[in-house]
């Protein structure tokens, strides 16, 4: 081949062109060359042999020269030992060449001699001299010049030869014809040719040459690799395979490099490997394993890891072939020879690791679990992050790990694996969660096997594999998930299986950040192509095959709103979109919901940059006049509220992204067709609905005019227009965009007398949003503004207990305000606070309404400010609060003992105890009435007092009426206290000591039935001693599945005669204290009394207390307030006049009838009692055809089973009585 690059100056005149259109011809006329060649050196041989005496003479000279060079072809390189495993072996007649004076072989086997002749090497000519002589001694003999012969006479040869260049020329004739030799033949001949190749290597190991050891050694590999696995269960074999595995460390590399070849040749390509029955690995695999480790532990951690390099360069071919068993320990050799801090090292144990796992080998070479060990261990090795060349490796490493540990996991969708189908699931989900996004190529079979699994008839894991696919869908897109399962529906089926149906609600539930062209391409056309074949259907009046097409376009379609989760196109697909949306809103009532949820989730969720918004916002002009029409028509009167209430939030949210301009001519407009006399009601009413969304987002001149126009409204007597006006106020104070907050600022005096000016019109309804605009402007007032704050206390007050739960909520949060706006108004925050606090005093003078509403205030008030009020005006609050204690009026009552609440929990235990006589006295002083009708709330405000403040000076301040009282607490809490103890004891004794096994030998069955015994005998005399052993003795009988009957005949009939009665055995398991459904559920009920209240349950108590002064609170809370109400009304029942109902008219009992049989229950004890006069308890169910009801079938089951339990544990309990009575 000739020298690239540009020719010399000049040539280019003397080269040969071809004709035009000639230039692909391959065989151009000059044939200068090769008719000499044909001539000469092709010429044909003659019948005789040309190994004359003047040929044996030149072979002679040439070996007088000296010694023979290394073997080396044209290029420099040592001749391959590659296999021709392609070539024919057969033999026939040669033609002759220029080397017929040396060699006139005619086996193909050696055609390699000739093939890569070199004229200039003597060790080459060598070869050919002694292949010319073998070849004639056999054909002397009369052979064929087979492969066996070829074997026999070299084998003969090399034990004759004594030059090291001769016996070099024979091994590697030996290397060719090895592999051409039948294999019985080498089985047979093992002993004597292993025994003259290991001669060969252990006299020529340490020599000067390498040439002679190359090849035995590569014969040797041969040799071995062509035995049968009988062969490797001999000592001698694995002897020589021993002394062959030493070489592999051998100084020389090309010794060594021909020894590593050799073993690896021999561990992965022996013959018996690929039969039927072949072993998963070799026999020699494991001790070969065992040497490498040897081999790294003896050189150690010296600073020429030269063997460690050799051995771990053998690791990286042999690791995917040897056992997991042998696996295991080179892995952890080779994580301790990376600790050396040796480069090479380190990068030759890390190439190691990558060639195992980008072989992926088999689970009995390479386990799961070893393959997570692998990568937890490998984490940390990690390389500095500056480190580039080391990074890039284990990054390498580690990716090919975790696929392979992926195909690990794929594999447990097989169904010798389906008891862990669960645990697969999961964790595929977690792996597709992780690596979706870069490895979804290899993931599709994975994702296809999953879909066959889904597909078979009952599969009892769909919610854990649609997790898993769903995850696939989010990380990966939908796009690829389709592609690996199709959805195979297209609208031209024959048959309504559909059996990838259940992508659709798994894409809608995972489906974020996916491309919104995507569901143009290929969700918009087939929910086009569903819709039409479900109207086709439902003109040829098949109206179910039609439904089935419509829900199945309704489930496309509600793939919108995920695929408008974060897309990343909406730049440049939402214009293709846009129309399609438009027209679906107007026309499709069906798909509005749909269509304006998508709308919504794309400005709220997608348009994170400002070309995004600019890109929606421009189609505004198109979307808002759409759905003003679809709210205000009156069409939509007939919609449902959910429906309309969705038009409205689109409205709202595309407003957000519209430009203020056009806001402002969608307003004018809208006033315009306000005042229109040819608007009817409902129109009015939608169209203010619309201006109150519309008015955040106008300029300040639009606002003036707007205020301009609802400023009458405010005080309309109509509550509906008053509620709109207040409303478009409420949200122009509320919003922060400059153009509001100017408004506010600007028009701040005029809002104030406007407010003030409508409060004495201001109706019910229209409370809530007049509160939260006086909340709005009070944030904004200064100390100049103090009389309009001053005046707005008394209805804010009165406003707490408004029947709407939002006005109450707003009065609360006003108070607060005002709180903080007098804090900003004084110069300190006690005189502040108390200014305040006078003013809200003065309700206490006003009605009771007034009086119960200014308590609550004051009890809120102490709630958010009592670091800022001053303990003077702590004891004037506590003082007035406790004179209201003793009011007549229980709605006072009640709030002021809500108040003490409060402070209860609030207030230190010194700052409280300055008050606790005060307090105390009020609560004595109460009347009888009072008492009575609040005794459960006293019951736990006295119990608070108790903990905090001890029993003793609780009963000393109170008066001798509550001693009884007192005491009931004291021993309810004391049982409280004793419970919790027995639990906690309970609970620890259950940790520490686990439930004792019975034994598995029969001699500790035995013993623990003595100690047993023993046990009993001190307990129980010598009647209930034998009564138990003679029970011992008894047999029972198992009977049949449900009513069938026990076969006596059957054989196995032996199988049921049981030594313990069946049924009544007791489980060994720990009682949690939780109750057992009859289909295995737990059933956990919220304990009565809360465990250390003093501590854990002082916030949830907080909660309770807070929501009547406009503080929210935990579900729990609330539950347990209304079962205090409860039974508050109870209570308060039992102590009303018992009048009963008789008569007709009003007087007619309207209550529930009372149980039957609830006469005979007894006061104290349990069960019930005879009355004279009176027949006998018995319990009968009265006839009720209510209880026909199927739904109740279960319910009524259970009345009746317990029914008949409650009997016969009377009647157990009866005959056990009359055996104890003494016999007259």
């Amino acid at each position: 081949m000739g020298r690239s690059g540009k020719l010399r100056s000049g040539s280019a005149s003397k080269l040969k062109r071809w004709r035009k259109g000639c230039s692909s011809d391959s065989n151009p006329e000059g044939r200068r060359y090769r008719l000499a060649a044909r001539g000469g050196l092709l010429a044909p041989r003659s019948e005789k042999s040309d190994l004359t005496v003047d040929a044996l003479k030149l072979h002679n000279e040439l070996q007088s020269l000296g010694p023979l060079p290394a073997f080396r072809n044209v290029d420099g390189a040592q001749p391959c030992m590659e296999d021709d495993n392609n070539a024919e072996t057969k033999t026939h007649k040669s033609s002759a060449t220029f080397l017929s004076g040396l060699s006139d072989c005619t086996n193909l086997t050696f055609s390699r001699v000739q093939r890569l002749w070199e004229s200039n090497s003597a060790a080459h000519k060598e070869i050919c001299a002694v292949l010319a002589a073998v070849t004639e001694v056999i054909r002397a003999q009369g052979g064929t010049e087979s492969e066996t012969e070829y074997f026999g006479a070299l084998m003969t040869t090399l034990e004759a030869v004594e030059s090291p260049e001769s016996m070099a020329a024979v091994a590697y004739l030996l290397n060719l014809v090895l592999k051409r030799v039948p294999g019985p033949v080498l089985i047979k001949k093992f002993s004597d040719t292993s025994k003259a190749f290991m001669g060969i290597l252990g006299s020529q190991a340490f020599g000067s040459s390498t040439s002679a050891l190359r090849w035995v050694i590569s014969c040797l590999a041969t040799l071995l690799r062509r035995q049968n696995l009988v062969a490797w269960n001999y000592p001698v074999t694995m002897q020589v395979f021993h002394g062959l595995l030493s070489f592999t460390v051998h100084v020389k590399p090309k010794v060594r490099k021909a020894a590593q070849h050799g073993v690896c040749s021999i561990l992965r390509g022996s013959e018996f490997m690929f039969g039927d029955g072949s072993p998963l690995h070799h026999p020699a695999a494991s001790s070969t394993a065992k040497f490498c480790v040897q081999e790294i532990e003896k050189a150690g951690g010296a600073k020429e890891a030269t063997t460690t390099l050799h051995v771990l360069t053998l690791l990286r071919d042999l690791l995917p072939c040897l056992p997991a068993s042998s696996v295991k320990p080179c892995c952890e050799t080779l994580l301790r020879v990376m600790t050396l801090s040796h480069v090479l090292v380190t990068a030759c144990a890390m190439n190691a690791f990558h060639s195992l796992f980008a072989a992926q080998p088999p689970s009995s070479s390479l386990p799961a679990e070893l393959n997570a060990q692998i990568i937890t261990a490998l984490y940390d090795y990690v390389p500095s992050e500056g480190d580039l060349q080391p990074l890039l490796a284990w990054l390498a490493v580690m990716e090919r790990a975790h696929v392979n540990l992926a195909r690990a996991v794929e594999e447990g969708l097989m169904y010798r694996f389906h008891a862990a189908w669960a645990s697969v699931l999961q964790v595929l989900k977690v792996f597709f969660e992780a690596c979706g996004r870069q490895f979804h190529p290899m993931m599709r079979k994975c994702l296809q096997s999953l879909a066959d699994l889904r597909g078979s008839p009952h599969f009892p894991h769909t919610i854990l594999l649609d997790q898993a696919v769903g995850a696939a869908a989010a990380t990966m897109g939908p796009e690829v998930v389709l592609q690996a399962v199709p959805l195979d529906i297209d609208g031209t089926e024959e048959t309504l299986d559909f059996p990838r149906s259940w992508l659709l609600p798994v894409l809608r539930d995972h489906i974020h950040d996916a491309p919104l062209a995507f569901f143009c391409t290929y969700f918009l056309p087939l929910a086009t192509t569903l819709k039409n074949r479900a109207t086709a259907l439902a003109q040829a009046e098949q109206h179910l095959e039609a439904k089935i097409y419509d829900t199945l376009q309704c489930q496309v379609w509600n793939l919108l709103p995920s695929f408008c989760t974060h897309p990343p196109d909406i730049v440049s697909s939402f214009k293709g979109l846009a129309r399609t949306l438009g027209m679906a809103i107007s026309d499709r009532s069906d798909l509005r919901l749909i269509v304006c949820q998508a709308l919504r989730r794309l400005i709220n969720k997608g348009c994170q940059t400002d070309a995004e918004r600019a890109e929606v916002g421009r189609f505004a002009k198109n979307f808002l006049p759409i759905l003003f029409n679809a709210y205000s028509q009156q069409d939509a009167a007939t919609e449902s509220p959910v429906q309309r209430r969705s038009v409205l939030d689109t409205i709202r949210a595309y407003l957000t992204v519209t430009e203020p301009q056009m806001v402002c001519g969608f307003l004018e407009k809208a006033t315009e067709k306000l005042t229109s006399p040819d608007s009817s009601e409902f129109t009015r009413l939608s169209i203010k609905d619309l201006i109150v969304a519309m008015a955040p987002y106008v300029d300040e001149k639009s606002l003036s005019s707007l205020y301009g126009i609802i400023q009458p409204s405010l005080q309309n007597k109509d509550h509906g227009i008053q509620k709109k006006a207040y409303r478009v106020l409420e949200e122009v104070c509320a919003s922060d965009r400059p153009a509001c907050q100017y408004f506010v600022r600007s028009h701040l005096k005029e809002l104030q007398s406007t407010l003030l000016g409508s409060l004495p019109s201001a109706a019910s309804p229209a409370k809530r949003p007049r509160l939260k605009c006086l909340l709005h402007v009070v944030k904004q007032l200064t100390a100049e503004h103090e009389d309009f704050v001053t005046a707005l206390v008394p209805e804010v007050i009165l406003c707490t207990k408004e029947v709407s739960v939002g006005a109450r909520k707003n009065a609360y949060n006003l108070l607060v305000e005002i709180g903080h706006a007098f804090l900003r108004f004084g110069s300190t925050a006690d005189d502040a606070m108390q200014r305040y606090l006078l003013l809200v005093y003065a309700g206490l003078t006003g009605s009771v309404t007034m009086m119960s509403c200014t308590v609550l205030a004051l009890a809120r008030l102490l709630f958010e400010f009592k670091e800022h009020i001053s303990p003077v005006a702590l004891e004037q609050l506590v003082q007035h609060i406790c004179l209201l204690v003793g009011s007549r009026t229980r709605d006072v009552v009640k709030s002021a003992l809500g108040f003490l609440k409060v402070a209860l929990l609030l207030l230190d235990v010194t700052l409280l105890g300055r008050h606790l006589q005060t307090m105390l006295e009020a609560i004595g002083g109460m009347s009888d009435d009072m008492r009575r009708h609040f005794r459960m709330k006293l019951r736990n405000l006295l119990s608070k007092l108790i903990r905090k403040f001890g029993f003793d000076p609780v009963q000393a301040l109170l008066p001798e009426s509550y001693r009884k009282v007192l005491l009931n607490i004291r021993k309810a809490e004391a049982r409280n206290r004793k419970r919790q103890a027995l639990k906690r004891a309970a609970s620890s004794v259950e940790e520490d000591n686990p439930v004792r096994s019975k034994g598995d030998s029969m001699e500790e069955v035995l013993a623990d039935s003595d100690s047993d015994l023993e046990d009993d005998s001190k307990q129980r005399d010598g009647q209930e001693t034998r009564k138990a052993l003679r029970q011992r003795t008894q047999a029972w009988l198992k009977e049949g599945e449900g009513d069938e009957p026990l076969n006596f005949l059957d054989p196995h009939v032996a199988h049921r005669v049981l030594a313990t009665k069946p049924g009544t055995g007791k489980t060994g398991r720990v009682s949690h204290d939780f109750k057992v459904s009859a289909d295995g559920r737990l059933i956990i009920c919220e304990d009565e009394v809360e465990e250390e209240e003093e501590t854990k349950g002082v916030d949830e108590e907080m909660a309770d207390l807070m929501q009547e002064v406009g503080i929210r609170r935990s579900k729990k809370a609330q539950k347990r307030r209304f079962r205090e109400e409860a039974d508050d009304k109870e209570q308060d029942g039992d102590a009303q006049p018992q009048y009963k109902a008789g008569g007709s008219g009003i007087h007619r009992p309207v209550g529930k009838n009372a149980a039957p049989g609830v006469e005979y229950k007894a006061k104290k004890g349990k069960g019930d009692i005879k009355k004279k006069g009176r027949l006998d308890p018995y319990a009968y169910i009265p006839l009720n055809r209510a209880k026909l009801n199927r739904r109740k079938k279960a319910k009524l089951q259970g009345q009746y089973k317990g029914l008949m339990k409650g009997a016969q544990r009377g009647a157990q309990a009866g005959k056990r009585q009359r055996k104890k009575q003494p016999h007259v």
